[in-house]
């Protein structure tokens, strides 16, 4: 079954389809989706999948994302009177899988929630009104009859702190939610085309499991005790059918080689308490762009203090998200251990996580540096609901924590090369460019001289942007830019000022005279030049994007001058 929005809005459709005996999935498809939040571009849309099993009571996995709520509604209507529905089985809370679990609970209000106890604590948050539970752990059995035995498996961070696998012992379908899926929408509801999906399974586990090494390995070792996997049944993209040994085998050996990073950085945050989880995540992703290994902590109850006090010892970095000023008992414990196992010369970074009621943020910031630790990044302060701007802001000084621990390591790689190797690819030149980009109420700006024209017809060009520049989640595929020239002889006070280091969720165009291009982004009033372009697509480049880019208006201010030129003496850093 399909169903169509209205064609002048964005594509959403649903499709449905019998994937095992007794077994139908509902694939939302967002066929146009252009990003998850503002740092993970899609080139492929996305898909949010949701599933019901029968045996002799039923049981809904998951549900869809919330713009999806009419269309899912009428389809799920269409396939089982909801009261008919008996358990309603939460993979985790995250809006995009349980964006309409109040609007089920509505229709059928007898049908029990089973999820973790975390997603159960959410969950009171979301609907907002009594409903039947059945909290579930590692090795619990919910029964359907007819042989669907369903057994639960914790897996937490993958990614969301209260995420559960399912596993129907008659299937041998694992419900994994986040976990091996991908942003890749298609009619294919399994992985046929592994070349297709291969590069969009990779980037969608480096933005959001990289980060989760470790707990991926853990949740994969709890895997490896049930019996066949014969399928993956995925919250996004397609399901795993044809693949599954090698693409489970990716996710392997990816995440080994994180955990065995020689540099590490431990996330600390309470998971239910205000925007922690998300703001946590922010700053994770930031780190992971640094090639630095993450390890994300959540200090609840249950947290051990023996695994903790190991954590901290072996990070070159720590970051904590403040906790209630009336914490429990064992939270406070928590984070007594954080700060009898930090060592001298660790890199600390806080963060205030806006539940009402957080801890001072200066008095144990204190803390920490009378132990000896140096501060990364200065406090981020939480006044008001959170912005994309504040989870800009998270990203940044997660990258700034990431590229101080690193330092040592980037000096020695620069002194790496052969000399004459290192002087004879400095002696590759290129002029000087601004790149400024906005998307929404974020924006930000570098300096450029790996820029060179690409093509005729479409006029494109292409741009080599380090992963770690704050300005690369502004420049993914579908996103606009201005490309500035700089003009010779008149560019010294425009690359001092962007050449400068500027602090997480910094104005970088203070002070500049700017207007607003057609895009939206700014144009730099001292400019020779500029250009309006788009990204059409980027290249893994190894520790840079290779951003390829469509030129749709531009504007020359001095058309008598000339482009200003940059000459390097050495060719393994700028």
């Amino acid at each position: 079954m399909v169903a169509l929005t209205d064609k002048t809005k964005k594509r959403l459709t649903i499709q449905t389809g019998d994937i095992a005996a007794d077994t139908r999935v509902i694939r939302s498809l967002d066929w146009d989706r252009d990003r998850f939040d503002i740092e993970f571009g899609l080139q492929n849309g996305t898909t949010y999948n949701s599933f019901i099993i029968r045996g002799e009571q039923t049981a809904l996995v998951d549900t869809s994302h919330e713009k999806f709520r009419q269309l899912y509604l009428d389809t799920l209507q269409d396939l089982i009177n909801p009261t008919e529905i008996n358990y309603l089985i939460i993979s985790h809370t995250e809006p995009d899988h349980s964006g309409l679990v109040k609007d089920i609970l509505q229709l059928a209000p007898e049908i029990t929630v089973v999820a973790s106890k975390v997603a159960i604590q959410f969950l009171e948050n979301l609907v907002h009104q009594p409903f039947k539970r059945r909290i579930v752990k590692s090795g619990d059995i919910l029964d359907l009859g007819n042989g669907h035995e369903i057994e639960f498996v914790t897996a937490p961070n993958l990614h969301w702190p209260d995420t559960i696998f399912s596993y129907d012992r008659k299937t041998q379908i694992l419900y994994t939610c986040d976990a091996f899926g991908m942003h890749y929408c298609s009619d294919d509801t399994f992985d046929e085309d592994l070349a297709a999906i291969s590069p969009d399974y990779q980037y969608y586990y480096e933005c959001l499991m990289a980060p989760n090494a470790r707990s991926v390995l853990s949740a994969m070792k709890r895997m490896d005790k049930l019996e066949t996997i014969n399928t993956i049944a995925t919250g996004h993209g397609p399901l795993l059918r044809h693949n599954v040994k090698e693409l489970t085998g990716r996710y392997r050996s990816w995440s080994q080689s994180q955990a065995k990073a020689e540099t590490s950085i431990g996330v600390f945050y309470v998971s239910e308490y205000g925007y922690s989880n998300q703001l946590a995540e922010a700053i994770a992703s930031g780190i992971s762009k640094t090639d630095v290994a993450v390890e994300m902590v959540d200090l609840r109850g249950d947290a051990d203090l023996q695994e903790l006090r190991e954590i901290v010892s072996r990070c070159t970095g720590i970051v904590v998200g403040m906790t209630p000023a009336a914490g429990d008992a064992n939270i406070q414990a928590a984070v007594s251990t954080i700060l009898g196992s930090v060592k001298e010369k660790q890199a600390i970074g806080i963060f205030e996580t806006g539940g009402g009621d957080d801890e001072p943020t200066y008095p144990l910031l204190n803390k920490f540096r009378a132990l000896g630790l140096s501060v990364a990044f200065p406090v981020i302060e939480i006044r008001e609901t959170p912005t994309e701007n504040t989870y800009k802001q998270c990203e940044e000084a997660g990258t700034d924590l990431g590229q101080w621990v690193t330092r040592d390591k980037s000096i020695k790689q620069m002194k790496s090369l052969g000399a004459d190797l290192d002087k004879s690819l400095g002696r590759i030149s290129g002029g000087l460019y601004i790149i400024t980009a906005k998307k929404g109420d974020v924006q930000s700006a570098m300096l450029a001289s790996w820029v060179s024209q690409a093509s005729f017809k479409p006029l494109g060009v292409s741009i080599a942007v380090a992963k770690d520049r704050a300005i690369e989640s502004l420049m993914q595929v579908g996103d606009k830019f201005v490309l500035n020239v700089l003009e010779e002889g008149n560019y010294q006070g425009l690359m001092k000022h962007f050449l400068k280091r500027f602090a997480p969720g910094a104005d970088r165009f203070a002070g500049v005279k700017t207007q607003e291009a057609e895009n939206g982004s700014p144009i730099l009033a001292d400019a020779l030049a500029y250009m309006e372009c788009e990204v059409a697509s980027r290249m893994d480049g190894g520790d840079h994007w290779i951003v390829y880019s469509t030129i749709y208006a531009g504007k020359v201010s001095k058309p008598d001058s000339l482009t200003a030129v940059h000459h390097r003496k050495v060719g393994n850093h700028y």
